[in-house]
């Protein structure tokens, strides 16, 4: 895909100058107009938040400008800056997760990196660089249209975390390559007693929808929607996909459907499963020995192949400059966003517990040996599904219907093509009544 920022990002990188040397721009220099400045932004209560955090005080006194970081636990962010924005509130940064982007342009809460750019030219860092980002990463979680608004922040990729010790005691020498593999191999011989091979996350509420619906539909060549914006859940691969999540269940703990993440890598972490399929966020809990009974047993690989190839789960924020603030504190706000995600950081940053989504920062093999986790990122990352829960402001009220009715799925209250059924006529009602159908609204997602 050909983004006007990578273009435009090749030209000032061509051609920037500071406002005082030609070639010789600075932090410093470029922030030099907006200290005293004081910029609002949401923050999570997760790893990759309080990293930045840790790092916050040598930008503030080389710039100047001052960062108010609101902390928030994920479930309260969307609402509290939903409503700060329409509200014309204090917010300057937008924390925007892959699935609100659709939300944010479409509402102009925020504002293009293009714009920013063509603003403000003296604060684009020449070493900004967005190819560095991982392509799949800077458009899934800043990209909308064919344009970019945010800049990747606390990326992350599902992956399988396996236990080498309970594998090689069954006879494995590695983790499953594909689903079917896990089902037909490792499921029956790691089965047994009070011991299961897998545990797959499926709480009601976005880890039903999101973590364990849509991570068994795309492997097998499923999605929610087809190219019209109709329903594609009864296709066949769909229907394969949501069937196999069935038939796995024989190789799970009793009660999985009410298994959170916590439950899931707890259950791993005290050796009750022998793999799971999770957020490398994780990565930190399950080596540390201090919350795993299995570290020195942990191996991490990427998410299985199914017949359409390995699809695996996208999680993540972008962090973009909003529209409410005024010059100033757009400015501010974008050097900081630019800097909380550049490349010179990203080693500290992956250091003190975050997930940068650039590239170089992954390309030191002694790193990998440190954070075993990195290869098997990398190579999720190398290709996956932007649309992995479809990006448009319509998704949590989708992701309500499809919480309810996967769940009465797993549970067998209703068959897998009744509960794909009553999931596709009512997400089609909430795209008719948004005005998708109409043409008031692209089919974008």
């Amino acid at each position: 895909m050909k983004l006007k920022s990578l273009l435009a990002t090749t030209a000032l990188c061509a051609g920037i100058a500071s406002p005082t040397i030609a070639g010789a721009w600075s932090l410093e220099e470029a922030a030099a107009p907006y200290a005293g400045t004081t910029v609002d932004v949401v923050f999570l209560l997760r790893p990759g938040y309080e990293a930045i955090e840790a790092m916050l005080p040598a930008f503030e006194e080389a710039t100047g400008i001052d960062v108010n970081i609101i902390k928030h636990p994920y479930e309260n962010a969307l609402g509290e800056q939903v409503r700060d924005f329409v509200a014309g509130g204090d917010l300057d940064i937008a924390l925007i997760d892959l699935v609100w982007i659709g939300n944010f342009v479409e509402n102009e809460w925020v504002v293009s990196v293009d714009e920013i750019m063509e603003t403000y030219p003296d604060i684009i860092d020449p070493e900004l660089n967005m190819d560095d980002f991982f392509p799949l990463v800077l458009n899934a979680f800043g990209g909308w249209n064919d344009t970019i608004y945010g800049l990747p922040f606390d990326n992350y990729s599902g992956l399988m975390f396996y236990n080498r010790c309970m594998l090689e005691e069954a006879g494995f020498d590695g983790p499953p390559e594909t689903w079917q593999q896990l089902m037909d191999e490792y499921g029956p011989a790691l089965t047994t007693g009070d011991q299961y091979a897998y545990a797959l996350q499926s709480k009601r509420n976005e880890t039903q929808s999101a973590d364990s619906f849509a991570r068994m539909l795309w492997p097998f060549g499923g999605s929610f929607l087809d190219a019209d914006f109709r329903s594609n859940l009864l296709s066949e691969e769909s229907q394969a996909g949501l069937q196999f999540r069935q038939e796995l269940m024989q190789y799970m703990p009793d009660g999985i459907v009410a298994f959170d993440h916590a439950e899931t890598v707890n259950a791993f972490a005290q050796g009750e499963v022998a793999m799971i399929t999770e957020w490398s966020a994780f990565y930190s809990t399950v080596v540390d020995p201090d919350t795993s009974r299995v570290a020195d047993c942990v191996g991490i690989a990427p998410e299985p192949m199914g017949p359409a190839g390995r699809k695996p789960a996208l999680g993540g924020f972008s962090l973009a400059v909003a529209s409410q603030a005024d010059e100033n504190e757009k400015a501010a706000a974008w050097l900081f966003i630019q800097w909380a995600t550049s490349a010179a950081n990203a080693v500290e940053y992956l250091e003190r517990g975050g997930v940068p989504a650039r590239q170089s920062a992954y390309a030191d093999p002694a790193l990998a040996e440190t954070y075993t986790f990195i290869p098997a990122l990398v190579e999720s990352w190398q290709d996956g599904v932007p649309e992995f829960r479809p990006r448009f402001a319509e998704w949590p009220e989708i992701s309500e219907v499809v919480q309810e009715w996967g769940t009465r799925m797993m549970l067998g209250e209703v068959s897998v093509e009744e509960g794909a059924a009553e999931i596709g006529t009512r997400m089609e009602d909430i795209l008719e009544s948004a005005g998708y159908y109409s043409g008031d609204k692209p089919l974008a997602q």
